[in-house]
């Protein structure tokens, strides 16, 4: 038999396969074994001279995939927020390359990049849809651009990420593992995991785990489980803009927005628009801004003063002092003494502080170097 089939008989087990408290050990070694056989398959294409990915360099301070079926409306979309000039037309798979364009927005530069579009069956590489999804995993926001006609095109989009190992809108739980000679396994849980011991186990030795101490703190499921042993997730923020409004009626506006909530999007959440119009553009980049997390450091530099104009970019988790030295590059990390800090973050103007300060949006910042 070969991989694929083998692949195929698995999915139709766990299918087909009730789960309860009966069943959850063995559903848990199916689906470890499931996610094993679906890496040596990915390991065999890739060695057998794949698709591969798009070569496209990161730049900028942030970088959005625009995601979407085919004539969604992407390619106008990016032209609209950018300098791009990506191939508009009204028939499917005018894109078949992945266009990059550089939103500028609060002094941030904000790569987009226009995704060829997805289809069903991408993670199998239907389309191509395998080196798109490469991209995918390279971004910092995944943007669902979806037509106000057909929502339930998020449904199978989503299910094509996750396919291809993205996970949107979680954290990964933590699985602390200490390998070791012998003693077998030792398994540490916490009142908040529900998953029976002997199911963690079995999962544990389909992953040839035989001796080490594993200790779990959060509660988590098979797939969460299965995900933090293969250890080659990428967990990214979404968002969604409904494109096209332009075009419905506004009686149909409640059922765009009844669409939403059946696939688990809030309509206060989404962002409506008309890349066509280029309306509720505004919106959207507060929202794609909003999302990221970007904050605006301006830097006070000697003799020149503060500079509003083109603020270092930072986000909201990585937003220490080390990390405004760690974006500055040059010799400030060898040369630094101090910072003083003005603003949102500070106790007082020109608050001297180390590299360990919480910096906050609109702050300003000057390094204290040694000459």
């Amino acid at each position: 038999m070969g991989l694929e089939e083998e692949i195929e008989e698995l999915e139709e087990e766990i299918a087909n396969t009730p789960y309860n408290k009966s069943t959850e050990q063995h559903i848990g070694r199916l689906k470890a074994k499931l996610s094993e056989k679906k890496e040596e398959l990915e390991r065999r294409q890739s060695s057998g001279g794949g698709s591969g990915g798009y070569a496209v360099e990161k730049h900028g301070d942030a970088t959005v995939a625009l995601v979407g079926f085919p004539s969604v409306g992407k390619s106008t979309l990016l032209n609209a927020l950018t300098n791009a000039e990506s191939e508009v037309g009204s028939y499917e798979f005018t894109t078949l390359d992945v266009n990059p364009g550089m939103l500028d927005y609060q002094g941030a530069n904000i790569q987009l990049l226009d995704v060829p579009g997805l289809i069903e069956g991408a993670a199998e590489n239907r389309g191509g849809g395998q080196a798109v999804l490469s991209v995918v995993r390279t971004a910092d926001l995944v943007l669902f651009v979806l037509s106000a006609f057909e929502i339930d095109q998020y449904e199978r989009l989503s299910e094509e990420l996750y396919k291809n190992k993205v996970r949107l809108d979680q954290e990964p739980v933590q699985v602390n593992i200490r390998k070791k000679h012998k003693g077998g396994i030792n398994l540490t849980t916490s009142d908040q995991v529900s998953l029976d011991d002997e199911t963690i186990m079995s999962v544990l030795r389909e992953y040839e785990f035989i001796n080490a101490d594993v200790t779990i703190r959060e509660d988590l499921t098979i797939d969460q489980l299965v995900d933090a042993l293969q250890d080659n997730r990428e967990y990214l923020p979404s968002m969604v803009a409904v494109n096209k409004v332009d075009l419905i009626e506004p009686s149909y506006v409640d059922t765009v927005k009844e669409n939403l909530r059946e696939h688990d999007i809030d309509p206060e959440e989404a962002v409506f628009i008309s890349a066509e119009k280029e309306k509720g553009l505004d919106s959207l980049k507060e929202s794609i801004w909003e999302r990221l997390g970007l904050i605006r450091i301006y830097m006070d530099k000697p003799g020149r003063g503060v500079d509003k104009d083109e603020p270092l970019i930072l986000t909201e988790e990585d937003n220490t002092v080390d990390d405004a030295i760690d974006k500055l590059g040059g010799s400030f990390d060898e040369r630094f003494r101090f910072a003083r800090v003005t603003g949102p973050s500070a106790k007082h103007d020109e608050q001297q502080v180390g590299r360990d300060h919480e910096l906050q949006d609109e702050d300003i910042l000057r390094i204290v170097a040694r000459k």
